[in-house]
């Protein structure tokens, strides 16, 4: 039937039959896998040597630990077979608005569709490409499209960001009801040229923005090397798609299968949702956390083991509402240490009550120079001070 749009009705999309199969396969032979492995978990005998007895049960460890991960990529393979999507035309007039804007403008469009995912927000997915020389930025994109559709548009973090010749897919989120500003302040131990601390912001096209501060047991390289690995890891798996919990769990097995190779190191995560406010805090051996508010400032601490020591982790979750001019401070235990008193973190709560700036980095920087001179200026540990700021979006609200 000739002039029928690309989309004319609501579809579901899922994986294909075909690719479900081989997905549920390949989980089934992981679980079969896994389970034959334990079967035949080498189990040491208390009569063996000491050198012996050891070998044997890292052995065992070792095999555990492989097995854990494959049951965790099985399920991880179900869910994915299992998952399904909608794609729901825009209205008539909306996609003849848009498509006769943006070709004004030298971009053709061929499809566009609002995804719908289970308990997920909408994204505006568009399939386009520029004409001749005509570049454009997928920002400049979310704005013209925040006018046309009367809603404040952002290009997802997962999107192309230039739009040019070749045709690609690009998706537009909704702008979160909150922007976060961050600063950092940092010193390195004394003799040392590399601080083992390391940290890293993750934000997800689905208005999650993770941060992880790593701090590796001990200084300089080796030290650098184990947090910088942890980050690393957990960065590629959030950014792929893994759930935190997930993550958290393989990370966790990595590090645990190591042994001589991998020194402790500590974990401090806060996982916020831009939309609703709703702040998550886990800590693996981490220092305490402080989240500052207008009228006061509160200690976010949660008893725990640096990651790689057992085979399990099951890491406290501690939420909090963030709320509009809320700031929260993370730090490595080397700031705390400096104080040199009985009640540090108490110490720590009332010099952030008392600073008065408002941007983060600022902050982070007079927490630094604080506790800097508590310690007369000798650096006897790495520290590093992560400052988030919270505020509502003008445009959303």
């Amino acid at each position: 039937m000739k002039g029928k749009t690309q989309i004319e009705d609501a579809r579901s999309m899922e994986v294909s039959e075909y690719g479900k199969r081989r997905l549920l396969t390949y989980a089934d032979s992981f679980r079969e896998l896994a389970k034959s492995m334990e079967d035949g978990l080498v189990v040491p005998r208390e009569s063996e040597e000491r050198d012996e007895l050891l070998h044997a049960r890292r052995l065992q460890e070792n095999q555990q630990v492989l097995c854990d991960n494959l049951n965790e990529m099985a399920q991880i393979m179900d869910k994915v077979a299992s998952e399904v999507f909608r794609l729901r035309p825009l209205d008539a007039k909306s996609r003849k608005l848009v498509v006769h804007a943006m070709k004004a403008e030298g971009i053709v469009i061929s499809d566009i569709y609002y995804i719908d995912r289970p308990g997920e927000r909408p994204v505006l997915g568009i399939t386009m490409y520029a004409r001749g020389a005509v570049n454009y930025t997928g920002e400049r994109v979310a704005d013209m499209l925040s006018v046309l559709l009367n809603k404040r548009l952002e290009l997802s973090v997962a999107s192309p960001y230039l739009i040019d010749e070749t045709s690609r897919n690009y998706t537009f989120v909704e702008e979160a009801v909150y922007v976060v500003l961050s600063g950092t302040a940092r010193a390195v131990k004394e003799g040392e040229s590399r601080s083992g601390d390391n940290y890293a912001i993750i934000e997800s096209e689905k208005g999650k923005l993770t941060v992880l501060l790593s701090d590796g047991m001990g200084s300089g390289e080796k030290a650098a090397a184990d947090s910088e690995l942890i980050l690393d890891l957990l960065e590629k798996m959030l950014e792929a798609g893994y759930p935190l919990d997930a993550a958290l769990k393989l990370v966790n097995s990595a590090l645990v299968s190591g042994f001589e190779n991998q020194n402790m190191s500590t974990l401090d995560i806060c996982d916020l949702d831009l939309y609703d406010g709703t702040c998550a805090f886990y800590k693996m051996g981490a220092a305490a956390s402080f989240l500052k508010r207008e009228h006061g400032v509160e200690q976010i601490t949660s008893p725990g083991l640096p990651l790689g020591i057992f085979r399990e982790t099951k890491p406290e979750k501690l939420e909090r509402k963030l709320m509009d001019g809320d700031y929260v401070i993370m730090m490595t235990d080397g700031v705390l240490d400096a104080l040199k008193q009985n009640r540090y973190e108490e110490t720590m709560r009332q010099i952030i009550e008392s600073i008065g700036e408002q941007n983060p980095k600022e902050i982070a920087r007079r927490i630094l120079q604080f506790v800097l001179h508590c310690c007369g200026g000798h650096i006897q540990d790495d520290m590093t001070v992560v400052v988030l700021g919270i505020w509502e979006n003008a445009v959303t609200t």
